[in-house]
């Protein structure tokens, strides 16, 4: 005898289903775009730290007093991070520039930029294709 009460109860007529079905419909589009922004957002950003963190390892391969001045090894430290992050060789500009400084003692600097299209790093293809993003570093040479 209980058993029939309770299912009444829990019971759901058709109109409140059709407007669960409708308020969804209306929220979906909003919750997806949130949802993609976010992911893309964060896409980016990860590729932005890769960016300056290339940059930042092959500008400190570069200032080594060991270091042979052909930026050789530099440029394959570079390769080996941005290849760690899937990003071949080719789709980013590397620019190594060499600058002397005229003071007492003279201060050599080393500097690294690299530049990656901005639809190699959209995971969509909507928002990266506006602009580049650009890691930098900046040193002095060692011991010079």
């Amino acid at each position: 005898m209980r058993l029939p009460n309770l299912l009444l109860r829990y019971r759901r007529d058709s109109r409140s289903r059709g407007a669960a079905v409708v308020e969804f419909a209306v929220i979906c589009p909003l919750l997806m775009t949130l949802i993609f922004g976010m992911i893309e957002y964060s896409y980016m950003f990860l590729m932005r730290q890769t960016l300056a963190n290339a940059a930042r390892e092959g500008c400190r391969i570069a200032v080594l007093q060991s270091s042979t001045g052909d930026y050789a090894e530099a440029g394959a430290r570079i390769a080996e991070i941005m290849n760690a992050a899937g990003i071949q060789e080719g789709e980013y500009a590397v620019t190594m520039t060499h600058a002397d400084a005229t003071a007492t003692p003279p201060i050599t600097t080393e500097t690294v930029e690299i530049s990656l299209p901005g639809d190699k790093v959209s995971l969509t293809g909507y928002f990266g294709a506006q602009s580049d993003l650009k890691g930098w570093c900046s040193m002095r040479k060692e011991g010079v």
